[in-house]
């Protein structure tokens, strides 16, 4: 069982400065104009600076790689990994300084010395279908002429890890992400490393006494991964505190520009390669059988799964794991189709160490109460409050991350609950504890201080209510839908203005509806059955006008207060027209309105009837007895009103009516006083006699 475990929050906090790097990449990225628009320099930049990193990350070491692939060319790939002293290696005699001696054959022996490379960073550079595809963009620069200067350029930039370690160069991807993609969907790829790390350290703080253990395992998993900077802080974390741990990182992306820079990270760091996956989460599960003691991630907000704005195929793929239940990924249900969020947060508890699992996630806002009470985000919700796995979510700032602004939340999800935390769920307001920046980077113009983030772990490790942090049971966030209907109580009555309702509700649409005539009689051409229609409209028309003629003709004052009392008077004016009981009942109800002096109906066994048309619904909290609610909000204003429970889940298509949401920012609302008028008064006669004494100035020279 978890205990309260807070570990120091000011950790790895040296300011990183990566703007002589990404000025100096970026410049190199002008070389290429001309021959590539601006949305293209990617293309080459990404793959470049990939090929520089590992050059110098290798350069200690490739003399002695060399020789030994000169003395036996077949020396097997893992026994290279010993001399290089990583997961890759170049045999090649080039380096990018050596190849612009040669101009005249630059792009023939760039290309041998890529592929002097080892085949897991030829399939990142060179593989089209999840590499960079990067042998096509030597061609072109070849052919413009640009080649020379950029493989110079790039010869002249210091990547070394022992220089630029990968913290720095996670920043230094993420920098030229954010310049070449300044159009990416709001959390695609930019989470600021103060957010992550405020991330692992709440995620750490507590139910973590295990990562201390010497040689300690440890799996962490991040499903959209992007350049790898969560993996990265979570493993910086856990090994700047134990660095006897074993820690092994699994992700997951879909963009090939920040999947080959997460895997180059991934390999320099020792990381198997084999655990970073070019692969759409929503499509597969990359590591089925592989329990993650850590997920840490940022999901897309509001990225369909399904529908034509999906990825071909992936709609198809849900549906079917969808099928498995709860031996696959979403057994809770499937959300809306516009947003994959919830399928993300299910993907992760189905991940988590089903006894020590922990995990963060950052969601937008609809995630906490999109959906009805049966939508799938709904019983998401319901499943994952039912289950106990929400420890907290907590209200971010505003304005952190570099593509959006919009509000963000943590939510922590835990398999292993100290016991103060069991049945409960911990919400936390943040929105308030950052500094601003000096200069906007994008669209954050806020940051998360280690000052503010050692705020926000002792308000989520301290879990006692503040004004900031508030404490509930889980059923807090359950409620239940009632249907509320007054007895059924109507009036009869033949007036010009009952006749126009009951024509209008379609009382004698059976026999003709002027709407529908008019669409027949305009089509260009009836089918068989369409021309069927109309001839049996234009036969019943008569009667038709018959009965209205009939109506018409009866019209009075008199009003009935049953249907006892006005069916056989109905019956009796229509006799010469119409005896068709269901007709004369459709009649009677179009010419009826709710009279709270006519007689309660009820049914044979004299139970009364409920007036389907006073239909209202409830939303009562799953603890609260319904009769109590119903006094306190409805017997006052209805007290003949009753509540009806109609969930039913013996149905092939069950009807639910228990559903779930976290209206967070209910719970930290505060009255704000309105401006009283009299101060309101005074403000307006203070503008306006200032613009007065503005415009006579203005105008004071003028004859």
């Amino acid at each position: 069982m978890a205990t309260k475990l807070v570990i120091d929050a000011m950790w790895d906090d040296a300011p990183i400065d990566v703007s002589a790097e990404v000025n100096f990449i970026w410049s190199i990225a002008n070389k290429l104009r001309g021959p590539y628009q601006s949305d293209k320099y990617k293309d080459v930049i990404i793959p470049m600076t990939i090929i520089r990193r590992f050059e110098c990350a290798l350069e200690p070491t490739k003399n002695a790689v060399v020789a030994q692939h000169k003395a036996n060319p077949n020396y097997p790939a893992k026994a290279m990994y010993r001399v290089s002293g990583f997961q890759f290696y170049n045999t090649s005699e080039y380096d990018l300084a050596e190849l612009i001696n040669d101009s005249e054959n630059l792009a023939a022996n760039f290309k041998s010395y890529i592929q002097g490379f080892s085949a897991n960073v030829q399939e990142i550079i060179l593989s089209n279908d999840k590499g960079l595809d990067f042998k096509t963009q030597i061609d072109k620069m070849d052919k413009s002429n640009r080649l020379l200067s950029v493989i110079k350029a790039f010869s002249e930039l210091d990547l070394n890890p022992q220089t630029i370690d990968n913290v720095k160069m996670g920043y230094i991807f993420e920098e030229l992400i954010k310049k070449f993609s300044e159009n990416a969907e709001a959390g695609d790829h930019y989470t600021g490393r103060d957010i992550v790390k405020t991330m692992v350290n709440i995620l750490l703080a507590e139910g973590c006494e295990d990562i201390f253990d010497d040689g300690k395992i440890i799996t962490i998993l991040d499903q959209a991964c992007g350049t790898g900077g969560m993996l990265t802080t979570g493993l910086n974390f856990i090994k700047r505190y134990n660095p006897t741990a074993d820690v092994r990182l699994f992700g997951q992306e879909v963009n090939p520009e920040s999947y080959a820079m997460c895997l180059a990270e991934m390999l320099i760091k020792g990381q198997n390669a084999e655990n970073i996956r070019y692969r759409n989460t929503m499509e597969e599960d990359c590591f089925r059988d592989t329990k993650m003691r850590f997920v840490l991630e940022n999901p897309p907000f509001g990225t369909p799964w399904g529908g034509k704005d999906a990825p071909e195929g992936m709609e198809d793929a849900v549906r079917k794991e969808s099928l498995k239940g709860f031996d696959g990924r979403w057994g809770a249900g499937l959300p809306s189709s516009a947003d994959a969020q919830m399928l993300f947060v299910q993907s992760a508890v189905n991940k988590l160490d089903d006894k020590l699992g922990r995990c963060a996630i950052i969601q937008n806002g609809s995630p906490l109460f999109s959906g009805g009470t049966s939508s799938g985000e709904s019983q998401i919700r319901r499943w994952l409050i039912e289950e106990d796995l929400i420890e907290a979510i907590i209200a971010l700032p505003t304005d952190l991350f570099y593509n959006t602004g919009i509000a963000t939340y943590v939510w922590v999800l835990s398999k292993n609950k100290r016991k103060e935390r069991q049945g409960k769920i911990q919400l936390i307001n943040a929105t308030g504890i950052y500094h601003k920046l000096r200069k906007s980077l994008g669209d954050k113009k806020n940051e998360i201080s280690p000052e503010d983030r050692s705020v926000i772990t002792k308000l989520y490790a301290d879990f006692e209510e503040n004004e900031l942090c508030k404490i509930f049971k889980n059923e807090e966030f359950l409620y239940r839908e009632y249907t509320v209907m007054q007895p059924l109580q109507r009036s009869y009555a033949i007036t010009a203005e009952r006749i126009t309702a009951m024509l209008s509700k379609g009382a004698l649409s059976s026999l003709y509806d002027e709407a529908k005539v008019a669409e027949l009689e305009s089509a260009e051409e009836l089918g068989g059955k369409d021309q069927k229609k109309l001839e049996g409209y234009q036969e019943k028309k008569p009667l038709y006008d018959s009965i209205v003629a009939a109506l018409e003709a009866a019209i009075s004052d008199k009003v009935y207060l049953s249907p006892k009392a006005f069916e056989p008077v109905l019956a009796d004016m229509l006799l010469l027209h119409t005896a068709d009981k269901k007709l004369l009942n459709k009649i009677a109800d179009g010419l009826s309105v709710m009279d709270k002096t006519a007689e309660s109906q009820r049914d044979k066994k004299g139970e009364i009837i409920y007036d389907k048309e006073t239909k209202d619904t409830e939303i009562v909290k799953y603890e609260e007895d319904i009769e109590t609610y119903m006094a306190r909000e409805v017997y006052p204003h209805i007290p003949d009103a009753k509540a009806f429970f109609e969930e039913d889940l013996s149905k092939k298509k069950p009807v639910i009516k228990t559903g779930a949401q976290i209206p967070f920012t209910r719970y930290f609302y505060e009255y704000q006083q309105p401006t009283p008028s009299e101060e309101l008064e005074a403000r307006f006669l203070e503008l306006e006699s200032a613009v007065s004494a503005r415009i006579k100035k203005l105008f004071s020279g003028v004859k």
